[in-house]
């Protein structure tokens, strides 16, 4: 008996001196590191996508009345009393894509972050709007005919690249960073007037009428500066490294001009120096 109790006293030793050698995480002491934490102060540059929806208000104030009196130069519809072009009013929407890039600065306070950020797109944003009026010759003009022109005039803008200029207020929570910003806008776009003239012509004043080739023409000469303000929220996603991806939604108001409002949910790709 005393033999026996011997040999387990002996054996427990044996297994307590091997428990001890045995490593933290086998000997269920084990917890592993937090990760630490992402690094978000510094420069930064990255590329972007967007989709963008547009709306522009037209108040005639951007018609070029001279491009009718060009397109009807020579032509004898120009005898008719009150002819002029019509002047298109009010709103219209467009969906468009675009493609870009930003680049900016963060400063840390914590998990505070603030930065100051650029961020640029080109794309088609922007639109148009039409008005069309139809006019009679109650008489026979010089050529013998009576004229029944529709004439037809659009308005335009297209903006082609912009940028805006942000301060940008962070909260770093874990590898995520959402934000929210806001700043001013500067793009470039042209305003442009376009005039159709769809004449039909009869030898009577009752018809049967008859149409003739179209006369148009077009004012492209209006190129603008546009300025306008901005504002939006997004959230930064750490990957590895200093890399990270962009999610966010971007509201711009452009004033000068023909008031332009673009949205732009955009998705992007960047990296942290």
């Amino acid at each position: 008996m005393r033999r026996v109790l011997l040999a387990a006293a002996i054996l427990g030793m044996a297994v307590s001196a091997q428990a001890a050698d045995m490593p933290d995480y086998l000997r269920g002491g084990y917890s592993p590191s937090p990760s630490p934490p992402v690094n978000w102060a510094g420069f930064y540059v990255g590329g972007q996508a967007a989709w963008a929806y547009s709306n522009q208000t037209f108040t005639g104030s951007t018609v070029d009345r001279s491009v009718l009196s060009n397109v009807i130069s020579g032509s004898v519809i120009g005898e008719i009393p009150g002819l002029a072009e019509p002047v298109p009013f009010g709103t219209t929407w467009k969906g468009s894509i675009g493609y870009g890039a930003f680049t900016g600065y963060n400063w840390r306070w914590d998990e505070v972050i603030a930065g100051l950020e650029m961020s640029y797109l080109h794309g088609g944003f922007g639109g148009s709007i039409s008005a069309v009026r139809q006019f009679q010759s109650a008489t026979a003009l010089s050529d013998g005919l009576f004229h029944d022109p529709r004439v037809t005039t659009t308005s335009a803008i297209d903006i082609t690249d912009y940028a805006t200029f942000r301060a940008r207020a962070a909260y770093a929570y874990g590898c995520f960073l959402p934000y929210a910003f806001g700043g001013f806008a500067l793009g470039y776009g042209t305003v442009s007037t376009s005039v159709r003239v769809d004449d039909f012509v009869s030898a009577s004043a009752g018809g049967p009428f008859s149409g003739l080739p179209p006369l148009t023409g077009t004012s492209n000469g209006q190129n603008h500066v546009v300025f306008g303000y901005t504002g939006g929220l997004g959230v930064d996603i750490n990957l590895i490294g200093g890399l990270f991806m962009r999610a966010e939604w971007e509201y711009v108001r452009f004033t000068s001009q023909i008031d332009t409002n673009v949205n732009t949910v955009r998705a992007g790709l960047g990296y942290k120096f």
